[in-house]
């Protein structure tokens, strides 16, 4: 995903940034859906809320502060206690919401507060948010998918460059078929070893029920290093 993405949701924009390679959306935007003048501390000073955030913290947050959330918990929902975003994750150390500064600034929650933020807004609003992220994840893992294919596709092009080059270069033309295939397997696996740490006998080795071969199991960006290396090297 990229560094900063927008959805719509109910004619309102709203903010996705990475944090911590999770997926983070904007409470501030979320904020314009609600009906009348309303701020993050108003959800915030809510006992649900408080339970919310600390049972999530518990599961995902191993320096979580439980003494000062005990603290908060105690008078959460008092007509007088109000809480804002800086002392929640001040006091607490909380990692499920944070501040942006600078052009995408605002309070920023992990997908899973800010759905539960959206139900605060209202129930509508918050099935419209989870429909509009789960679209924009459809459409960034069929990119994905469609960029691995074509990567995979460049990287066997480019591996018959590499094996030609071998044969012209490395092979002497009155060696053996089994002779010849040593060299391509030395040579292919000289490549395998700096990108993916082991040789093909290796991995065939580590997966034996896997189909295909490692290259059919790489990342796209170990796709487009190996494309690169196999250019390279012939």
């Amino acid at each position: 995903m990229s560094q900063n993405q927008v959805i719509t949701v109910q004619g309102t924009p709203v903010s996705i940034t990475q944090h911590n390679a999770q997926d983070y959306l904007s409470l501030t935007d979320m904020l314009r859906g609600k009906d009348g003048d309303f701020f993050v501390s108003d959800w915030l000073r809510n006992r649900n809320t408080i339970e919310f955030l600390g049972i999530w913290e518990g599961i995902y947050n191993p320096d979580f502060n439980y003494g000062e959330f005990a603290a908060i918990k105690s008078q959460a929902g008092l007509n007088s206690y109000k809480l804002s975003a800086k002392e929640w994750i001040e006091k607490t150390n909380a990692i499920g919401i944070y501040a942006k500064a600078g052009r995408y600034g605002g309070t920023y929650a992990h997908k899973d507060i800010a759905f539960e933020f959206g139900m605060w807004i209202s129930p509508e609003f918050k099935l419209y948010l989870i429909k509009e992220f789960q679209r924009l994840k459809d459409d960034e893992n069929r990119r994905q998918s469609l960029e691995w294919n074509l990567q995979r596709t460049l990287a066997k092009v480019n591996y018959k460059i590499h094996t030609d080059a071998i044969k012209a270069q490395l092979i002497p033309s009155h060696i053996t078929p089994t002779q010849a295939s040593m060299t391509y397997a030395s040579e292919a696996d000289l490549l395998n070893v700096a990108l993916f740490g082991l040789t093909a006998a290796q991995w065939r080795s580590q997966h034996p029920n896997d189909e295909g071969n490692m290259r059919d199991a790489a990342t796209l960006e170990q796709l487009k290093c190996a494309s690169i290396m196999d250019t390279t090297d012939s």
